[in-house]
């Protein structure tokens, strides 16, 4: 029997829709728990620091490992006691903390488990901070997230 696949992916998606209207803690997705005391901070650039428009942001970690995205045991969950970094850039309050990280221009994903990487900003003020999350890029339970660091930009003309 051949079936037409956009009509059997409409299916899929028309039942799964129905699904979340019909159950309202449809939407709830399992959290990974996070181990107690476990902490991600900005090692680099420091808080209160004037950098170039091009700077190195380097991720710190205590109490857990870093994991790609993706990565999953037989369970179906992350390894015990590990994550991905996501980088907030100018964000005034924290995303959703039970749904998986949506990236912007202000949420960066290091889903391949980088632990830095190389920012470009405009000249003015900015504030970084990490929030680790799981192999869904949904963040622990309860949340690992950084302290807010407040960093300048340099103006390159001045």
């Amino acid at each position: 029997m051949k079936v037409f696949k956009p009509l059997l992916c409409f299916t899929s998606l028309l039942s799964v829709s129905l699904l979340s209207v019909a159950k309202p803690d449809a939407n709830k997705l399992p959290r990974t728990p996070s181990p107690k005391g476990a902490k991600t901070y900005i090692i680099l650039p420091k808080d209160g620091k004037t950098v170039k428009s091009k700077f190195k942001v380097v991720f710190g970690l205590k109490g857990m490992g870093v994991c790609p995205a993706g990565i999953v045991t037989g369970e179906g969950k992350s390894p015990p006691d590990t994550g991905h970094h996501h980088l907030l850039i100018d964000m005034e309050k924290l995303p959703p903390m039970d749904q998986p990280l949506a990236a912007s221009d202000n949420l960066k994903h290091f889903g391949k488990g980088q632990t830095e990487t190389i920012l470009e900003l405009k000249p003015g003020k900015h504030t970084l901070q990490l929030v680790l999350a799981d192999f869904a890029h949904i963040p622990h339970n309860p949340p690992i997230v950084s302290e807010k660091v407040t960093i300048t930009v340099a103006d390159p003309k001045k």
